[in-house]
């Protein structure tokens, strides 16, 4: 039996990969779509991946609750989820709601749901906030050594312009950026917060946005408390990934434009300074699939009672 799924805010990037992504699932249908912007609009004429007579909606928060779907996607801006959630709590407190913007990830009565960290800690919560892309990429990359680190990881993050959304601004307009490197919010960025929390230590996090539309290049500078040997540190992270189909451990240093389009982390590059003690790790991710769709996606067939990949391709 398919289990119903609405997303609120679906004009945007991350919106149009999870109508992909729902429309090719075999378990999942579409209840809605709701954006301001596109209302009246056919939504297979805005996404070529899905077929049907499905109309974009701007629906109130009642008007959402009152819709009654298995789970609700919210892909709204920061700040703008509260009413949404307040309305499915009242009228239909057993929906799933997954969240993508960042009001609930320091939320104890969520579940955090980067799965190849946190799956261990869902007991059938509903109500599931996704992690952030740079959040995710610098947690996959640290998450191995976490125990052996002996001082803030440091991590300089590059971003393709669709990471700044479909709002305009300086981060997302490609004549500014052409043949440019924009460096943004380089202390206290919300998901160097959010990293710190979640892996119970310091990180230290310099973003910048680059001219590419997707993507993600982080890299993560590790000092450990202890020397080591460099074919150690590699075994390290395949054996922990090892049975994590959407993290794959590479030799070579990843490139951003391999991972653009792709469901999975590249965590790859590791390279020891002299004396060992000094860690360089490369991860890259799509900001809008596994850094958020793909993601949501995972969380969704998680508390939807499915199988974690069903529907995400994957190798």
């Amino acid at each position: 039996m398919n289990k119903s799924v609405g997303i609120v805010g679906a004009r945007g990037h991350t919106g149009a990969e999870l109508i992909r992504l729902i429309a090719r699932h075999p378990h999942l249908q579409l209840a809605f779509v709701s954006s301001r912007e596109l209302a009246g609009q056919r939504v297979d004429g805005q996404v070529d991946a899905y077929q049907g007579d499905l109309c974009y909606e701007s629906l109130s928060p009642a008007e959402v609750a009152a819709r009654g779907a298995d789970a609700v996607v919210l892909a709204l801006p920061n700040g703008k989820a509260g009413t949404f959630v307040a309305a499915i709590d009242a009228a239909h407190p057993a929906s799933v709601i997954v969240d993508l913007s960042a009001d609930h990830r320091f939320d104890e009565a969520w579940y955090y749901g980067l799965p190849e960290l946190t799956r261990a800690h869902y007991r059938g919560q509903t109500r599931i906030s996704n992690p952030g892309c740079y959040a995710t990429a610098m947690q996959l990359a640290i998450a191995p050594l976490r125990q052996q680190l002996a001082a803030p990881p440091t991590c300089f993050g590059v971003s393709g312009y669709s990471g700044a959304g479909t709002t305009p601004s300086e981060r997302n307009d490609p004549a500014k950026l052409r043949d440019n490197l924009m460096p943004y919010a380089l202390v206290d960025h919300l998901h160097e917060r959010e990293v710190t929390r979640q892996l119970g230590l310091p990180v230290e996090f310099m973003p910048h946005v680059a001219p590419h539309f997707r993507g993600i290049t982080l890299t993560a500078n590790l000092w450990l408390r202890q020397p080591c040997q460099l074919a150690d540190l590699v075994a390290r992270y395949r054996d922990f990934y090892a049975r994590e189909p959407l993290v794959h451990v590479v030799e070579a240093a990843p490139w951003v434009s391999a991972i653009a389009g792709r469901h999975h982390v590249d965590i790859g590059g590791i390279t020891l300074a002299p004396g060992g003690k000094r860690v360089v790790v490369v991860a890259t991710i799509d900001n809008l699939l596994k850094g958020a769709a793909t993601q949501a996606l995972q969380n969704l067939n998680l508390a939807l009672g499915l199988a974690e990949l069903e529907g995400i391709p994957h190798e």
